[in-house]
């Protein structure tokens, strides 16, 4: 149907070249109407779910951003090596983890990994809130020897980068991990001059962004992860709530 509506509108328009045009670019629309009937219309046809990553796949890209991060100061921490590893174990299962850790010993580990490429590739592949899932994971990491480093910041702040994260996402997550006067309100992304209504309202839309809910096709770690995300949204504003009396 588009085909001849496109015809006669370029026709009226371009002559016959426009009517040559117009016929190609409705059948194109035809065959894409086609595609998606009887699955929400026209529109499903540039809304499609992102490409899924293979379980296998995930836990290869994942430890190698988890490698990044630990060498990103230069200190490669026992601590911070055990964190992955129990990680990996109480998310698949010993044997499981064991031939993830065989693999990347085996195939990757002594070929240079590029953040850009494996956050690239992840981001095509998994929703958004399992990618703040993913950031959250690297700053535990980063933090199970203690502290977070600079350079382990700024790597983790690269990859979240590449994985097309919201820099005010970014920063509320990070603020989880780090202890400074205002840390609640960059953890509710608002700032210290907001109103009680305006950190009421922050409150209602961060607990929904990190609702636990938002991760439940994720492995159980995964979950606990964004748990500890969602309570630290409730301390923040806990906080916020005591200081301020509300």
């Amino acid at each position: 149907m588009y085909k001849w509506f496109a015809a006669i509108a370029g026709y009226a328009f371009f002559r016959w070249p426009g009517a040559i045009l117009g016929f190609l670019i409705g059948s194109l629309l035809d065959r894409t109407k086609v595609s998606v009937k009887g699955s929400g219309g026209f529109k499903k046809a540039f809304e499609q779910e992102p490409v899924q990553v293979s379980p296998g796949d995930f836990e290869l890209n994942l430890l190698s951003l988890a490698s990044i991060v630990i060498k990103a100061d230069g200190n490669v921490s026992q601590t911070e090596l055990d964190y992955v590893r129990q990680y990996f174990v109480q998310a698949y299962g010993k044997e499981r983890a064991n031939a993830t850790f065989r693999t990347f010993n085996e195939v990757i580990k002594n070929r240079e990994i590029s953040a850009s490429r494996i956050s690239g590739y992840l981001s095509q592949r998994m929703r958004y809130a399992s990618r703040l899932q993913v950031i959250h994971f690297l700053f535990g990491i980063a933090q199970a020897d203690g502290s977070v480093s600079t350079a382990e910041a700024q790597k983790i702040r690269e990859i979240a980068g590449f994985m097309q994260i919201d820099l005010r996402d970014f920063e509320s997550i990070k603020a989880m991990f780090f202890k400074s006067a205002d840390n609640a309100y960059k953890i509710l992304e608002i700032e210290k001059s907001a109103t009680d209504q305006e950190v009421k309202k922050a409150f209602r839309t961060m607990a929904k962004k990190y609702h636990p809910d938002k991760v439940q096709h994720m492995d159980p770690v995964h979950i606990k992860g964004a748990e500890a995300k969602f309570r630290e949204v409730q301390k923040a504003y806990e906080s916020i709530q005591k200081e301020r009396g509300m």
